[in-house]
């Protein structure tokens, strides 16, 4: 944010909940529940019913255990965990992997791997542990879920059909050519009903899809089938759920130790890793939801998985399903308004409602309709979304060796595989390399694609040992590392190089180095916003070359302008610094003491004729941005643009291009409303004296944008300022004229006495300019109070001003630390920029 407005939090006044000299008052906080945080934990619910029991189903647990989950994650996790707004239960990404250790161990050792699990989870917690979990590559993680996704959904599309699925992917699909032969009618009917209610109740389009989009659409479609297959009569299997007198609880393990320990490291990684994407991932909705990232802290995974562990051992000792994050749940939990974790944790209390109250209801629940919901789940964890973006960042191959790998030989052993094809592919970028040469209209150019590691070293340098001496050469850099044996070799090449006679122009992607430019346009080696260098490079110095008379417009050394004291050949001294023309064009673009004036360009070895040069700095200047920063911006800018502008001050200052406003104030897109005229000045309101366009953007910016400051910032050399102390009386009004006459208040307000004048951090100002830029800026706050839409905003407490000045010269701001009179204006330090 700026860093030259103060925090509101820093100016407003503190109010008492107490008489300041009598005790607090007594007695227990009360419990309470915003009312958004009910209606989330409602619509987290009616999701969490179905999905606990179709999981269950899928894993061949008890269903009572998939309600066990739910319960527990909702509690625990909500009242532990580090995520306030995640949902935690059982996951249809630990499907597979459970369904795996129940075939293998049966449940009650089921249960106790997943208190082995939650233990796990603890340790990996206290050893703050939970970032290096988000080193894996995203691919790896969504290869796994989609690998779990088809194992789910092949393995569901049995009970769809009204068969009994396999313990294996390759055992279901032998075995679906004879189910797909002979289906049964009943459960094929509920499946399809289910899921064309689960695809079209989203769709439904106009006001109704609004209104009813508010009901969850798992519930919609299990509920749906449910009355139909009541009504129908059909009979077919539901719902069995036994009493809790006899639900199974915890054992001890029993069975291999390796096959145990194997179990329970898959349980704690598919859990860990799941629940902290989740995490990261609810972040982000938090951040995109208005208003809300003030109340909602960001995650601490390092406490989340402290959570996950606390209830995967209460969930494993109470007979429950392991227990994750859920995306589904988390993001409806966001989505439906909630503001902290009491959601999370009512939603927990309302399963264990429906588990002890609501049974005879539940039983009522067709088998197919929950297996139709789950093979839903499954393939939407098929994303194409991931497959797209996997693809365009070269990780296909990952992708599909990670869900292979899960399809046909487990979670474990799929994650393995993965994490074996993505090293084997990152050393394969790292050591592949091409360098080519070709020529071109006698420039002989060395192209390198790919990182320049010392592997690389022997190719790069009989490649440049082609180029001839005494030619001019082009060191084209397309990648993003270069270590220190490639550095060297290129570093020593180009001295020989260049002491042959020859020229060198380094160029490429990495930062520092100048993207090649066409022949006749001046090639830019200014790094994008820092270190900012104001555009004003200079051409290479034009040496002869042996043998000719002709002049050499390159040689610059790959990460340095020319002009640096660090570049190699550049100037040894200030007589370097003339005219790039050369002695030549005595007449050429440099200003007073040689320096090449901005704005002015010339080609190399050209005449200096600054003819279509604007336009090409122009084109240069967006060809920069779009390929240094937009990439970098594109995704903030995209939410501006869905969200619109929400800028947090107006900031009025002077239409000097010196004064670069998001740099001084470091901010970004978004964050100022900014209005720049000639002298910084706001004209009073009134019909002689006013003017629409200043006061249009004050009451948009205060009415309609709701500001919560306004910034008025001058500067030092001031060409209004200036203009307004050597102005005469009389004389054609011009357009300049007739606006620096709201200045003249300013001018009225220099004080005769040199006591009364305002301070600049302790001292007097240098000269009648400065004091005037100063005065300047205190006026035109008096001008600001007398817009009506900022009086009312300063007397409901809702905007405050703040006056600024910017060095120029000294690249100093000082902020007005009183918003009356005439003030003293204080240093803003380095420290002061970290609060």
């Amino acid at each position: 944010m700026s860093a030259c407005v103060p925090a509101r939090a820093d100016s407003a006044r503190t109010k008492h909940v107490h008489p300041p000299h009598s005790p607090p008052p007594g007695g227990p906080r009360r419990f309470r529940v915003a009312g958004a945080d009910l209606s989330a934990s409602i619509a987290v619910f009616l999701i969490a019913l179905p999905l606990s029991l179709g999981i269950a189903l899928a894993t061949g647990a008890p269903l009572q255990a998939g309600l066990v989950a739910a319960a527990v994650g909702g509690i625990v996790v909500g009242w532990l965990g580090g995520c306030p707004l995640q949902v935690s239960g059982p996951a249809a990404g630990l499907t597979v992997v459970t369904a795996d250790i129940i075939v293998r161990y049966g449940w009650r050792t089921t249960c106790a791997i997943t208190v082995l699990a939650g233990l796990a989870q603890l340790g990996l917690g206290c050893l703050r542990v939970a970032r290096s979990a988000l080193a894996v590559s995203p691919a790896i993680v969504h290869g796994m879920l989609a690998g779990i996704g088809v194992t789910i959904a092949v393995a569901q599309l049995h009970i769809v059909l009204g068969g009994t699925p396999q313990s294996s992917v390759p055992d279901n699909l032998r075995a679906l050519p004879a189910q797909l032969a002979s289906p049964r009618p009943a459960d094929l009917a509920v499946s399809v009903l289910t899921l064309t209610l689960l695809l079209l109740w989203p769709r439904v389009p106009g006001r109704t899809g609004q209104l009813l989009g508010k009901v969850p659409a798992a519930l919609v479609a299990v509920a749906g089938a449910t009355v139909v297959a009541a009504l129908a009569g059909l009979r077919l299997p539901k719902v069995d759920l036994p009493s809790w007198s006899s639900h199974a609880l915890a054992t001890l393990p029993d069975g291999p130790v390796l096959g145990l320990v194997a179990a329970v490291l898959t349980t704690t990684l598919v859990c860990s890793v799941q629940s902290l994407l989740g995490a990261v991932a609810v972040d982000k909705l938090v951040a995109a939801r208005p208003g809300l990232t003030g109340r909602v802290k960001r995650s601490n995974l390092d406490r989340e998985l402290l959570g996950q562990g606390a209830a995967n051992i209460v969930s494993g000792s109470l007979g429950g399903l392991p227990i994750a994050g859920v995306a589904v749940r988390s993001s409806a939990n966001v989505g439906a308004g909630a503001v902290s974790r009491n959601s999370t944790m009512l939603h927990g209390v309302l399963v264990v409602i429906a588990a002890l109250l609501m049974v005879p209801a539940l039983e009522f629940i067709p088998l197919a309709a929950l297996a139709s919901l789950v093979m839903f789940v499954g393939i939407k964890m098929v994303s194409l979304n991931h497959i797209r973006t996997v693809t365009r960042h070269r990780e296909v191959l990952v992708y599909a060796v990670t869900t292979c790998g899960v399809v046909f030989f487990g979670v474990l052993e799929g994650v393995a595989l993965g994490i074996a094809v993505a090293v084997g592919v990152a050393l394969h970028r790292l050591t592949r390399t091409r360098i080519t040469h070709e020529e071109t209209e006698g420039v002989h150019h060395v192209h390198v694609r790919g990182q320049l590691t010392f592997l690389a070293v022997p190719r790069l340098s009989r490649v440049l040992h082609h180029v001839p001496q005494g030619a001019d050469a082009v060191v084209e850099l397309d990648g993003s590392f270069m270590d220190h044996a490639a550095y060297e070799t290129l570093q020593d090449w180009q001295k020989t190089h260049t002491a042959q006679g020859g020229s060198v122009d380094i160029t490429g992607r990495r930062p520092g180095t100048r993207i090649s430019e066409p022949a006749d346009v001046d090639g830019c080696r200014c790094r994008p916003w820092t270190p900012w260098r104001n555009h004003q490079c200079e051409h290479p110095r034009q040496t002869p070359r042996p043998g000719t008379g002709r002049q050499d417009g390159v040689g610059a050394t790959a990460g340095t302008a020319i002009g640096h004291p660090n570049s190699a050949g550049s100037p040894s001294s200030p007589s370097d610094l003339n005219d790039p023309t050369g002695p030549s064009d005595p007449a050429g673009p440099s200003g007073p003491g040689g320096h090449v004036r901005p704005g002015r360009r010339t080609r190399p070895g050209g005449s200096g004729s600054p003819s279509g040069a604007s336009g090409r700095e122009l084109a240069r200047g967006i060809s920069a941005f779009q390929r240094n920063t937009a990439p970098l911006v594109r995704g903030e800018l995209a939410r501006l643009a869905r969200e619109g502008q929400q800028p947090s001050q107006l900031f009025l200052t002077c239409a000097d291009s010196r004064v670069v406003t998001s740099m001084i104030t470091s901010s970004g897109p978004g964050d100022l409303f900014v209005v720049r005229n000639v002298g910084n000045l706001v004209p009073l309101p009134g019909e002689e004296s006013g003017d629409d366009s200043v006061a249009a953007a004050i009451e948009y910016a205060v009415d309609i944008l709701k500001v919560r400051s306004i910034t008025v910032c001058g500067h030092s050399g001031c060409g209004a300022m200036q203009a307004l102390l050597s102005a005469e009386p009389g004389g054609a009004q011009t357009p300049l004229k007739r606006w620096l006459r709201h200045g003249l208040p300013s001018l009225e307000r220099m004080p005769e006495d040199e006591d009364a004048r305002p301070l600049l951090a302790g001292r007097r100002p240098a000269d009648a300019a400065e004091q005037l830029c100063l005065a300047n800026v205190v006026q035109q706050l008096e001008h600001l109070r007398a817009h009506d839409a900022v009086s009312r905003a300063l007397g409901a407490g809702d905007l405050e001003l703040h006056g600024m000045y910017f060095h120029v010269g000294e690249a100093q701001a000082y902020l007005l630390s009183g918003s009356t009179g005439d003030g003293v204006f204080e240093l803003v330090l380095e420290t002061g920029l970290t609060a």
